[in-house]
């Protein structure tokens, strides 16, 4: 695999911590970082690399540079992701594309306008429970699938401090992890058509408590699939991760990346590698073996959408369309009622 000179913009516990990491497993090189008082983790990680305080900066520096990962938090997306693309240069935005859809059909229209070249790193496609349900579903497993729930549901009574719980307009759970379970659901089962939604805060200024349901488009035969996402900081009982109810079977898992769950106790797929989750028919159960696959294909994918060309990893209208989604949702829950997508 070739290996690219990597612009990253940001160096925290995304920039760092998640594509950081996923550079390095597969050989990458990244050679310069847009940071403010992490020049020596940087320089302690990829010795060589140059820091420059800001995107301006970072543009000059536009010829050395094969691809930039934009990893900045959410609010400041566009104003970085703009100039990069005026560069011309191959982007990679942290997920999501910009707070609300205006905002990230500018960023695809001007990508398309300049003849840049943007992806966003929807890595939550490339989970293995994301990949196995739907290796499930095209097997046929199920039946005709009517409900899809999943849950993001952590027990934290002390939030972190940091901009994602602070930031009341491109912070909070809507908008981080609402982002990837829309995008999970609409992968799934198509368009969404309509959303109701229950957003509150309950320790934090940000939204921390998260339920959509959403109706998606029916099928020739006018059948719909409706999904219910949810995600909360102060759940002492997470649900089941993962809930498909179908005509002929359940999907179930149980647990998520190791945080804790009351279904541990319950689960025997615990500790047994090599199994993701569970058919289930009433008090029958068999084990589903974990597909193939992780986060460092996303980026496999991206270095050969660099070099090689051809459609992106993650369509960037496909963040468009979750961003109208989250936008729907805030209007729902303000006004207690469900709001249809045109």
């Amino acid at each position: 695999m070739e290996s690219l000179r990597v612009g990253l913009v940001g160096y925290g516990g995304s920039g760092r911590g998640i594509h950081g990491r996923l550079l390095r497993e597969l050989g990458q090189r990244v050679t310069c970082v847009v940071t403010r008082g992490r020049a020596e983790q940087v320089h302690a990680d990829w010795p060589g690399a140059r820091v420059v305080p800001d995107v301006a900066s970072l543009v000059q520096h536009a010829a050395e540079l094969d691809l930039v990962v934009v990893a900045s938090p959410t609010g400041d997306h566009v104003s970085s992701v703009a100039p990069l693309l005026q560069a011309r240069l191959p982007v990679l935005v942290d997920k999501p594309l910009a707070a609300r859809e205006h905002e990230a059909a500018e960023l695809v229209r001007l990508a398309n306008e300049v003849g840049g070249r943007l992806t966003v790193f929807q890595n939550r496609r490339w989970d293995a429970e994301q990949l196995t349900l739907r290796a499930v579903l095209a097997a046929g497993e199920l039946g005709r699938v009517h409900r899809f729930e999943r849950r993001w549901e952590r027990f934290r009574p002390q939030p972190q401090h940091r901009w994602k719980e602070q930031d009341v307009q491109s912070g909070g759970l809507l908008l981080d992890l609402g982002a990837h379970l829309v995008d999970s659901a609409i992968q799934l089962f198509g368009p969404a058509v309509s959303v109701t939604a229950e957003l509150r805060t309950l320790t934090t200024p940000a939204f921390d408590d998260v339920f959509l349901a959403l109706t998606h488009a029916p099928d020739a035969d006018g059948h719909s699939v409706i999904s219910h996402l949810q995600a909360g900081s102060l759940v002492g009982a997470p649900g089941p991760r993962t809930r498909v109810l179908g005509e002929e079977a359940a999907y179930l898992v149980t647990h998520y990346e190791g945080e804790p769950t009351p279904f541990e106790l319950l689960d025997l797929s615990v500790g047994r590698p090599g199994f993701e989750g569970w058919l289930v028919r009433g008090n029958e159960r068999t084990p589903v073996p974990r597909a193939p696959g992780g986060h460092a294909d996303l980026y496999r994918d991206v270095v050969r959408w660099v070099t090689d060309g051809g459609p992106p990893p993650v369509d960037p209208w496909d963040a468009v369309r979750t961003a109208r989604v989250l936008d729907a949702a805030l209007v729902s829950a303000r006004e207690h009622r469900a709001v249809p997508l045109a």
